[in-house]
């Protein structure tokens, strides 16, 4: 998230996609992400459904997607692993703060409801980004679409679109006290800031969580975490701001949380409930 962040473009892995047991056996659990506790991947019945791995800097990354036995949705995540953790680039007065290499699709399995999460896109900002007075740390951004790689692919930079990127969705579809600091991101949209989050107080930016809109829908979910938030809360949990409408019925999630295990990290959109498009 950023205004005038350039993205170049990228193409997905075609890895096999996998279908797990949750909790089955500790071979299922390994074969996603090795370590993992049951505290994450365990819960009684339901199943496992994971995303194509990706690479990414020395490592992997992947998604994955628990549901229940009813099969409604339990948990949406992206996994980091320790060889992608460790081969971060780190900050370089000067440098891109967001190449190629720093930028990954993410596909989900094809069980994960499309309409409301189409696929992931997980960057990583070595030197921040703008505004680098509020965002200049290292830090994820986690984008989850709810439209297609090329509807997102074809988002123009602002001056190009401008009527597109100003065409906000009813106020009732974002969340209270969220506003749009005007602009907006090629390849992405526009940025609503949480005006109570913790990056606007002296706390300044550890965490926080971004709607994104364009042409008259919300179009992403996105978390943003700093390196250093997540190597100093391994176990973090909060709420995600729910807007009064959704414009898609369906299951969406009303928590956030961080994990760390033994082989890398895990963000994770939770505690789902089914919504009535209104």
């Amino acid at each position: 998230m950023a205004a005038g962040l350039l993205l170049s473009s990228c193409t997905k892995e075609t890895a096999p996609l996998n279908d797990h047991n949750a909790g089955a056996s500790a071979a299922m659990v390994a074969g996603l992400h090795p370590g993992s506790s049951a505290k994450v991947l365990g819960m009684p019945g339901g199943k496992v459904y994971t995303g194509p791995e990706v690479s990414f800097k020395k490592g992997k990354v992947t998604t994955l997607y628990q549901v229940d036995d009813a099969a409604h949705p339990l948990r949406l995540a992206i996994s980091i692993n320790n060889d992608a953790w460790n081969s971060l680039d780190m900050p370089a007065p000067g440098g891109s703060n967001n190449i190629s290499p720093n930028t990954v699709i993410l596909p989900f399995h094809p069980k994960v409801d499309a309409r409301i999460f189409n696929h992931a896109e997980l960057d990583w900002n070595p030197n921040g980004h703008e505004p680098v007075q509020i965002y200049g740390k290292p830090h994820f951004d986690f984008h989850f679409y709810n439209v297609s790689l090329a509807y997102v692919d074809a988002i123009p930079p602002y001056d190009l679109a401008p009527a597109k990127f100003d065409n906000w969705p009813a106020l009732d579809y974002l969340p209270a006290n969220y506003i749009n600091p005007g602009g907006g991101v090629p390849q992405m949209g526009c940025h609503w800031v949480d005006t109570t989050s913790a990056e606007f107080t002296p706390q300044g930016f550890g965490q926080t969580f971004i709607y994104g809109t364009y042409d008259g829908k919300v179009t992403f979910l996105e978390p943003m975490i700093t390196k250093a938030f997540f190597e100093t809360h391994p176990e973090f949990k909060r709420s995600i701001p729910q807007p009064k409408k959704v414009a898609i019925s369906g299951y969406y999630p009303t928590m956030v949380e961080i994990q760390k295990t033994t082989e890398g990290y895990l963000v994770i959109l939770e505690d789902f409930v089914y919504r009535e498009a209104s």
